[in-house]
């Protein structure tokens, strides 16, 4: 630092803000946002109640203007904006937000929706009845007094505080690097807990928490978890669930609806409501069909009218869960103590009160005593003169003036100064011998007082027993009743779907590509069924099923992968629409990735398990269950089987019995069969690689795997148009991973290769369509049954028409 001739000094820009910031700091911390621990009040809130009380508007006189206290208020003791003044009145005043106002206001000071309050210059106000309680004894020397910023008059540091105000009233505030939650508790638990630890200055939490059970809330509610509430107790900060009061009630027809009459502390009502209307107009859940505010002068009533045969208390969980009928309320219990903020517990908070109520009443003692010996003093020298009357009075016609008949009353008979005082001054009237015996009882009564004061000041038992007994006469005066419920474990919340999913059924599409839809049944019908849904053309439809919105959707993939979708998730769509596409959402997909196969069900079952297939000839078993739908499944697939090879993928998906004794089938491009029993693939878990299922030759790779249920034929079709049907008994049961028999007769020169297989039903219509574009539609039970050494017939003219490019499965009404 450097300084010119002129005064300016050079400061760095880090010394300047450091400085300036950390008295900036200091001042708001200590002098606006946070409560003193003594007597729970912020300055703003005492400088209120202390020029209101010095300005006579107490409870006990008529209501004046707000704005006449509040002018007051800024002259002499609050140099700040008239609008922060006002809304610490108004907030004092609110009996939703305080347990017991200390302001009395006449006219609109709010309202729980947030509503403002009337400007001050229409509302009145005066000090409330409790609020005396806080400032009685001030003029008794009882608390240190400042002067105020102007130096014309001089405030308090702290109010006497007859009760524990920071407890009983709570406070809210953000300073610089500091916050405080105190919350609101009852007045005559807090007294009865103040006056268990004076009686036990080393009592414990739980035994304080058998008096204090616990906040108190204006608005009442249910408060749930002791343990929670020990913790902050004990800490100064902690959490604990508050809840709205609610009761389902019964109306006409089978119908009910939840009545509401206490919410959480501090929670708007209008906004509450609000959010409770939009679940109802968004069909966030089904079964709300009115939610009105009935609130009156009568007290708090929200109604959440349900439909007929809703879940009530499925409802109400969900509103629960959702909106701020339940919250979490944080203690973070900072204060002023000795002029540091401070986390304190509870303990704390009330031994600070009580170190402060104990000096308070010695202070107040003390100042009695000089008073009672000072009067004390007096009477005497006013006995002491009425007993020599005519000489005083004689001295006193003798002398010039009072001054010289006060000295020469001090030496001619031994009088004070105090005492000559008292004499010159009394009126005549006063010479009556009435008027001694009323000194001489009034000088027994003050010597009694000044015994008493002594040992208060002296004697520490007898102080405790008057705070004791002062505070037990407060909680008699201020009676009042526990508003907020105590519940010792926080309940669980549980969410049924019937609750969240309305239940309709609706029409869901998805197509290979990955274009996924649902339409309404009524959307089907008037775009002229299920034939005109929409799709691309280089497309086809995997799944097309009426289903309900509270199932459950699982798109198995090529890659091995498995997206979940619960019905009602799928975007809702016209019918005539093609759908969004999966990868819109799920981002963990390859561009080259196809939907191989779909599941809905309404809930996994532990008695499947899930078999797939894969190209290059491995093979896996898991249960059902291990697909348990997963956190992410929003945005993310997982893994159905893991693939060892880039080039491999998922040709085949099958859900069978866990107990299943049936064969699969695997047939080869290059012309193999193998079928073996399921149960030789052993269960493995979810994301396993598998095992082998066939033992291929290079270049060869599985092109269909069939799990037949009885002894049926297969149907069989080649990329040079032969097709044949070939008998299941011709396929000798083997074991897993063997290579299995020709089922193609060899040809050196275009030998046939495998690319469709199915099993032979009745009524099922093979489609195929040729290199050349050309379609053909056969009935698969007219195709020719021959052994294994049989390439079947060309129901296909491979030189005419060209191979087969394609083939599709239809039944029959579908081929129609």
């Amino acid at each position: 630092m450097s300084a010119h001739q002129n005064g300016i000094q050079e400061l760095t820009l880090e010394e300047v803000m450091g400085d300036r910031f950390a008295r900036y700091s200091k001042y708001i911390i200590q002098e606006r946002a946070l409560p003193d621990i003594r007597d729970g009040l912020k300055p703003v809130q005492r400088r209120i109640l202390f020029a209101m009380n010095e300005d006579g508007n107490t409870f006990d006189k008529g209501f004046r203007k707000s704005a006449k206290s509040v002018g007051n208020i800024m002259g002499n003791y609050h140099p700040h904006g008239d609008s922060s003044i006002y809304d610490a009145m108004v907030r004092m005043s609110q009996d939703w937000k305080v347990r017991e106002p200390l302001i009395e206001m006449h006219g609109n000071n709010g309202s729980m929706d947030g509503d403002p309050p009337a400007a001050m210059r229409y509302t009145e106000a005066r000090l409330s009845e409790l609020s005396g309680e806080l400032l009685k004894d001030i003029k008794k020397e009882t608390v240190d007094m400042v002067w105020n910023f102007d130096d014309t008059a001089k405030e308090p540091t702290v109010l006497p505080a007859s009760f524990p105000n920071l407890l009983v009233n709570g406070a809210t505030g953000i300073s610089a690097g500091y916050a405080t939650e105190i919350p609101t508790h009852n007045l005559s638990e807090v007294i009865e807990g103040a006056i268990y630890l004076l009686d036990h200055p080393n009592a414990s939490i739980d035994k304080i928490m058998e008096f204090i059970k616990g906040p108190d809330f204006p608005t009442g509610g249910l408060l749930m978890g002791k343990e929670q509430l020990k913790k902050a107790y004990e800490t100064g900060r902690g959490k604990v669930v508050l809840r709205a009061k609610t009761e389902i009630e019964s109306l006409r027809g089978g119908r009910e609806q939840i009545v509401i009459t206490e919410i959480p502390y501090d929670l708007n009502k209008a906004t509450l409501v609000k959010k409770m209307d939009e679940i109802r107009l968004n069909k966030k859940i089904d079964g709300i069909a009115e939610v009105r505010d009935e609130t009156d002068r009568n007290g708090l009533r929200i109604v959440v009218e349900l439909k007929k045969n809703s879940n009530a208390q499925g409802i109400l969980n969900y509103l629960f869960k959702n909106t701020d009928l339940q919250i979490n309320y944080n203690f973070n219990m900072v204060a002023i103590d000795h002029s540091r903020p401070e986390q304190v517990g509870l303990i704390r908070m009330l031994e600070a009160y009580l170190e402060h109520r104990k000096t308070v009443i010695v202070r107040r003692s003390q100042y009695d005593l000089d008073k009672a010996q000072k009067r004390a003093h007096i009477v005497a020298g006013l006995i002491k003169a009425l007993s020599i009357l005519d000489e005083i009075i004689a001295t006193i016609r003798q002398s010039e003036n009072r001054k010289q008949a006060k000295e020469n009353i001090m030496s001619q008979y031994d009088f004070s100064d105090l005492q000559a005082e008292a004499i010159v001054t009394m009126p005549l009237y006063r010479l009556t011998n009435t008027d001694v015996t009323a000194l001489q009882k009034e000088a027994e009564e003050l010597q009694d007082l000044v015994t008493e004061l002594l040992d208060i000041l002296e004697n520490e038992k007898s102080l405790t027993k008057l705070l004791k007994k002062e505070l037990r006469q407060l909680k008699k005066a201020y009676p009042t009743e526990r508003r907020t419920v105590i519940q010792e474990k926080v309940e669980e919340i549980h969410i049924e779907n019937e609750v969240l999913i309305p239940s309709e059924q609706t029409m869901v599409s998805i197509t290979e590509n990955g274009y996924i839809k649902r339409s309404s049944l009524r959307s089907v019908q008037s775009s002229g069924g299920i034939e005109a849904c929409g799709i691309r053309e280089d497309d086809t439809f995997i799944f097309q099923k009426e289903v309900n919105t509270r199932e459950h959707l699982y798109l198995l993939t090529n890659k091995g992968n498995i997206i979940y979708r619960p019905v009602y998730e799928v975007p809702e769509l016209k019918w005539k629409e093609v759908g969004d596409h999966i990868n819109q959402t799920i981002v963990n997909l390859s561009n080259d990735e196809v939907i191989v196969k779909v599941y809905h069900f309404d809930e996994l079952s532990n008695h499947m398990t899930l078999l797939s297939v894969t190209k290059e000839g491995y093979t896996k078993q898991t249960i059902w269950t291990a697909y348990q739908p997963w956190r992410t499944y929003k945005t993310k697939a997982t893994v159905a089987m893991k693939l060892k090879t880039k080039t491999d993928e998922v040709i085949a998906y099958q859900l069978v019995p866990l107990d299943t004794t049936s064969d699969i089938i695997l047939l080869s491009k290059r012309g193999y069969g193998l079928r073996y029993s399921i149960t030789d693939i052993s269960l493995v878990g979810a994301k396993a690689a598998g095992v082998k299922a066939m033992n291929l030759k290079e270049g060869d790779e599985i092109v269909s795997a069939l799990f037949p249920t009885q002894e049926e034929a297969i149907a069989l079709v080649t990329q040079r148009g032969a097709m044949k049907q070939l008998s299941i008994e011709d396929l000798p049961l083997q074991s897993r991973a063997q290579r299995g028999v020709q089922i193609l007769r060899p040809l050196k020169t275009k030998p046939h290769e495998i690319i469709f297989a199915t099993l032979v039903e009745e009524g099922l219509q093979l489609v195929v369509t040729t290199h050349k574009g050309n379609q053909k539609q056969i009935d698969i039970k007219d195709l020719i049954l021959v052994s294994r050494e049989s390439n079947g017939n060309f129901e296909i003219d491979e030189k005419s028409e060209g191979g087969i490019f394609s083939v599709n499965l239809l039944r029959n009404e579908e081929a129609e």
